[in-house]
């Protein structure tokens, strides 16, 4: 079935979303967004734009790095969109870089786990 790009944006929000929830379940003494859902559904959308429209943009601007390292600096550069969206959006605060790399991962796992998911059908 093939989908539109406002629907697969409208996918991608709800899975950053469902990432930042899961990550502040795991991480929620690093993590703070006063229990609102609202935090998690408006960050899941600033993360989705970050990664639509900044993350391409430093990926290719740090491409030897993530050759470097074999793919490695990946999760530095999920941590830095995750650090970007708690400074655009304050209402959810990551207390550490270390929390962001571990949310990021967190992130990228539910993201992986969705896709393969979805693909399926």
């Amino acid at each position: 079935m093939k989908q539109g790009p406002i629907l697969r944006f409208l996918v991608y929000w709800i899975v950053c979303g469902l990432g930042i929830w899961v990550a502040t379940f795991l991480l929620h003494q690093q993590i703070n967004y006063s229990n609102q859902f609202t935090v998690i559904v408006v960050s899941g959308f600033i993360l989705a734009l970050v990664n639509l429209v900044i993350k391409p943009i430093v990926i290719l601007l740090s491409f030897p790095a993530i050759l470097l390292t074999l793919g490695l600096f990946m999760v530095i550069i999920n941590a830095l969109m995750l650090i970007l969206v708690s400074l655009i959006y304050p209402s959810l605060h990551i207390s550490s870089f270390t929390t962001a790399l571990l949310a990021g991962m967190v992130i990228g796992l539910v993201n992986y786990i969705v896709s393969r998911i979805l693909d399926k059908k």
